[in-house]
């Protein structure tokens, strides 16, 4: 089988983007999925996603809850599971 034949009928599909803002000079924007950076920690204190403004260049930290990781898990965002140390 060729690759072409392989790859018939598939459709290309659009990335994913996420909608941000920036506290720091409340520029709002949208973001590709390799431009943030998602976090989970133990608790929902430790469990966040970030990103650098593209407006101001300024590093933005953001609290994830469920919901959020869900979404951005789904969409592709690189994750970073932290672990506890007792």
């Amino acid at each position: 089988m060729s690759v072409a034949a392989a790859f018939a009928g598939m459709r290309s599909v659009a990335p994913t983007v996420f909608r941000a803002g920036c506290p720091d000079c409340r520029g709002r924007f949208e973001l590709a999925a390799s431009a943030l950076r998602l976090a989970i920690g133990a608790t929902s204190k430790t469990t966040f996603y970030s990103f650098t403004c593209p407006d101001c260049g300024v590093p933005v930290r953001k609290p994830a809850g469920e919901r959020i990781v869900e979404l951005l898990t789904g969409g592709g965002v690189r994750t970073l599971r932290l672990h506890s140390t007792l």
